[in-house]
C-alpha cells in the first residue's frame, strides 16, 4: 500500500480514493486500507461519506486511537464543530499527549472561534513535537483570526501584539504583514501602514500590492496627490503581470479611486468607460462608477449601480454598505437604514458598518444646544445673550422644535437698557426625500427704558434641493429689531421674505446667493442682496477662498434711528480655512478661520474699506457632546449701524442627550 500512502502524502486524494478503492475489493476487512480510504474520500469528494466510513470503523475497533483520531477529524470535514470539540475533549482527557489530538481539538477550538484555548492548546501540541511545521502554520492562522476578532471589537492594541508574535515566529510573512497594514488602515495610522507595506514589497507582484496599500494610505493620510503618484507607479509595474487578474482588478481599482480623491472626475469616468469595454460590467468596475456618483453627487447613478452589485453578488461589501451611503446621501433614510441593517447582518461588528450607523442615528436623536454670548461696539452698546435650542425627531420624517432666547442690551452712555426673553415652537415634516418644510413661531416679550411690549414671533420655510448639487431654502422670517436698546424700546417689528441658494459644481467653483425683502412696522421697506463666488482649493480640511458682493437699500432714510441708506454697495475678498466638527474624530479639536477685506460705498459717500475676522475652536468629546468657543470682529456696516466696529464672542454646547432616536423603526 506504499503507493497510495505516497497519494495520500502528496495530496493526490483523487488518485489515493481509486487506489484503496482497489485495495478494499481483495482486502474488504483490512483496517489500514478502510481508514486510508476514509480519509481519501473525505478530502477529495464526500465528507459525509467519510464520516460514515468512520463512524463504521468505529463499531468495529471502539477503541482504536487511530480510528478515534479519524473519525474526530472527518467531523471537522463536515464542519460539525461543535460535536467535534466534545469528542476530540474527551480524546485529549484520555491522550494528553497525543500529538494529533492535541492539534485536532486546537483547530477544532480555532473554527470555534474560541482563539484563546485553541492557542493553550496548539502550544500543547508543540511541547509534545516542537516546531512541527503543521502546528506552526495551524499557530500562525489561530493568530490571524484571533487578531481579526480583536479588530472587530476595536481592540486594535492586542491584534498588533497578535500579530507581532506571528512576525516573531515568521518574519515577513506575507498574510500577517497584510492584515497588519490593514489594521494600521483602519486605525487612521497612515505612517505605520506604509512602512508594512514597504516590508511586504519583496517580490515584483508585491510591490504593486504594497503600492496599492500605499496609495490608501496616504489618501487616508489625507496627501491624494501623494497617493495618484503612487497608483500610477502601480500601474506601471502591473504591465508585466497583466496575467494576474486579480492584480491587475486591485491595481486598477485604486488608480481610478486616486483619480477620484483628487477631482479628476472627468479622467475617471474616461478610465472606467475603458474598463467597460475591456471587462464588461464587473462588480468591481460598478463599485468605482458608483464612488464616483457619490462624489459628483450622482446618487442615483451610484445607486442604481449598487443595486446591480447586489443582484449579482448579495454578500458584497461595496454593494451592501456603498448602497447605505447612496440612499442615505439621496434622502431615502428609510432604504438607508434597511440597507444598513442589512449590512452589519451579512458583516458583523464591520467598523465603518456601525459607524455609519451611528451617523444616521445622530440625524434623528434629540439634541439640546446652547449659545451664549457677548457683543460690544464702539458706540457704547453692549450686549449678553442667550439661546437654548432643542429637537426631537419623533420618526424619520417629523421632527419637534423649541427655542428660548434672552437678551439684554445696554448703552454705557445714555444708561438706556432694555431685555427680552423669546420662546418658540415649531414642526419641521420631511415630505419628500428633496423637500422639507419648517414652521416655528412664538412671542417676544420686551421690557426697556420707556417701553414694554409683547410681539409675535415667526418663521416658515421649505428646504429644497431642485437638482443635484443645488440647494435653495425660502421662506418668511418676523423677527423684532433688538441690536440695541433704543432700537429694541421702538418695538420695530420686520417681516422678511427670504430666499438662500448655494449651486456647489465639480470644478470646485461654486455660488451663494441671498435676497431678503423686508417690510416693517414702521413702514419702512428693504432690500438686500448677498452674492458669493467661491473656490474650494481643499476639501479636508476644507480651504475656501473668493469674492462677495452686498447690496442694501431702504425706502426711507432714518439714520437717527438705525443705518438705512437709499443705497449701499460692499464687496469683499475672503478666505475660509475649516475643519468641520462632522468630520472631526472624537476626542480632537476642529476649527474654522475667516479673514476678509474690502470697500464699501454708502450713498454717494467715499469708498471705505472694510475687514472682517471670524474664528472658532472647538472640541469633540463624543458623539454626543461638542463645545467650542468663536469670536467674530468687524468693521462692515450692516442694516442697523454704519461706521463702526463690532465685535462678538461666545460659547456653543451641543448635547445630544439620548443615546440613539426616541422612535422605534419599523
Amino acid at each position: 500500500m506504499n503507493k497510495g500512502f505516497e497519494y495520500l502524502e502528496n495530496g493526490d486524494f483523487n488518485k489515493a480514493e481509486v487506489f484503496f478503492k482497489k485495495i478494499l475489493e481483495d482486502y474488504p476487512e483490512n483496517k489500514t486500507a478502510r481508514v486510508c480510504y476514509g480519509r481519501a474520500v473525505g478530502l477529495n469528494s464526500d465528507a459525509n461519506e467519510a464520516v460514515k466510513i468512520f463512524t463504521d470503523l468505529l463499531k468495529i475497533y471502539p477503541e482504536d486511537l487511530e480510528v478515534q483520531l479519524n473519525y474526530a477529524e472527518s467531523l471537522l470535514w463536515t464542519k460539525n464543530y461543535k460535536e467535534a470539540k466534545a469528542y476530540y475533549g474527551n480524546l485529549v482527557n484520555e491522550n494528553p499527549e497525543n500529538f494529533a489530538a492535541l492539534l485536532g481539538y486546537a483547530n477544532t477550538l480555532s473554527n470555534l472561534k474560541e482563539y484563546e484555548y485553541a492557542l493553550d492548546y496548539v502550544n500543547k501540541a508543540l511541547e509534545v513535537s516542537p516546531n512541527n511545521p503543521n502546528a506552526m502554520t495551524s499557530k500562525k492562522f489561530m493568530r490571524l483570526g484571533f487578531a481579526y476578532s480583536k479588530t472587530q471589537l476595536q481592540d486594535y492594541e492586542n491584534a498588533i501584539q497578535l500579530l507581532n508574535e506571528n512576525l516573531n515566529d515568521f518574519p515577513l510573512d506575507r498574510e500577517t504583514l497584510l492584515n497588519k497594514a490593514n489594521l494600521y488602515l483602519i486605525m487612521q495610522n497612515s505612517e505605520e501602514a506604509t512602512d508594512v507595506y514597504l516590508k511586504l514589497a519583496t517580490t515584483s507582484k508585491d510591490s504593486i500590492v504594497a503600492l496599492n496599500g500605499m496609495a490608501l494610505a496616504a489618501h487616508i493620510g489625507k496627501n491624494d496627490k501623494k497617493a495618484l503618484v503612487l497608483s500610477k507607479q502601480a500601474l506601471l509595474k502591473m504591465k508585466a503581470h497583466r496575467d494576474d487578474d486579480d492584480l491587475v482588478e486591485k491595481t486598477e481599482q485604486r488608480y481610478v479611486q486616486s483619480l477620484i480623491w483628487n477631482r479628476a472626475y472627468e479622467d475617471a469616468q474616461e478610465k472606467i468607460d475603458a474598463l467597460i469595454i475591456e471587462y464588461s460590467d464587473k462588480n468591481w468596475i460598478l463599485s468605482l462608477r458608483a464612488t464616483l456618483g457619490m462624489y459628483t453627487s450622482n446618487f442615483k447613478q451610484s445607486i442604481t449601480d449598487y443595486k446591480n452589485i447586489l443582484a449579482k453578488d448579495s454578500l458584497s461589501f461595496d454593494g451592501n454598505l456603498g448602497s447605505a451611503n447612496a440612499y442615505f446621501a439621496d434622502g431615502e433614510t428609510k432604504k438607508a437604514y434597511k440597507a444598513i441593517d442589512q449590512t452589519l447582518i451579512v458583516f458583523e461588528n464591520q467598523k465603518d458598518a456601525l459607524t455609519f450607523k451611528t451617523k444616521i442615528d445622530q440625524k434623528f436623536t434629540p439634541f439640546v444646544e446652547e449659545k451664549v454670548n457677548y457683543t460690544f461696539d464702539n458706540g457704547d452698546n453692549k450686549a449678553y445673550s442667550t439661546q437654548t435650542s432643542i429637537e426631537v425627531p419623533i420618526n424619520l420624517k417629523l421632527t419637534l422644535m423649541g427655542d428660548y432666547s434672552y437678551r439684554n442690551t445696554k448703552n454705557s452712555v445714555t444708561k438706556n437698557e432694555a431685555t427680552s426673553n423669546s420662546a418658540n415652537v415649531g414642526i419641521s415634516y420631511q415630505f419628500h426625500p428633496k423637500v422639507k418644510f419648517s414652521v416655528i413661531g412664538g412671542v417676544t416679550s420686551a421690557k426697556s427704558f420707556s417701553n414694554d411690549y409683547t410681539a409675535v414671533l415667526g418663521k416658515a420655510f421649505f428646504n429644497i434641493k431642485p437638482y443635484r448639487l443645488q440647494d435653495l431654502e425660502i421662506g418668511f422670517m418676523r423677527d423684532v429689531q433688538n441690536f440695541n436698546a433704543d432700537l429694541l424700546n421702538r418695538n420695530i417689528t420686520a417681516n422678511n421674505l427670504y430666499l438662500n441658494y448655494n449651486l456647489s459644481t465639480n470644478k470646485r467653483i461654486g455660488w451663494f446667493t441671498q435676497y431678503f425683502y423686508t417690510f416693517q412696522s414702521d413702514e419702512n421697506k428693504r432690500n438686500l442682496l448677498f452674492t458669493s463666488l467661491y473656490y474650494n482649493f481643499l476639501s479636508q480640511p476644507v480651504l475656501k477662498g473668493g469674492i462677495n458682493y452686498q447690496y442694501i437699500s431702504f425706502k426711507n432714510q432714518v439714520p437717527s434711528i438705525y443705518f438705512s441708506p437709499s443705497h449701499f454697495n460692499a464687496v469683499e475678498i475672503f478666505a475660509d480655512f475649516l475643519k468641520d466638527e462632522n468630520s472631526a474624530q472624537i476626542k480632537s479639536f476642529y476649527y474654522g478661520a475667516t479673514a476678509a477685506t474690502g470697500f464699501q460705498f454708502i450713498e454717494n459717500d467715499k469708498k471705505q474699506s472694510t475687514y472682517r475676522l471670524q474664528g472658532k475652536i472647538g472640541y469633540k468629546f463624543s458623539n454626543r457632546v461638542l463645545l467650542n468657543a468663536y469670536g467674530i470682529h468687524s468693521n462692515i456696516a450692516s442694516a442697523t449701524a454704519a461706521g463702526f466696529t463690532f465685535t462678538e464672542l461666545g460659547l456653543r454646547l451641543k448635547w445630544w442627550f439620548t443615546k440613539q432616536p426616541v422612535f422605534k423603526r419599523n
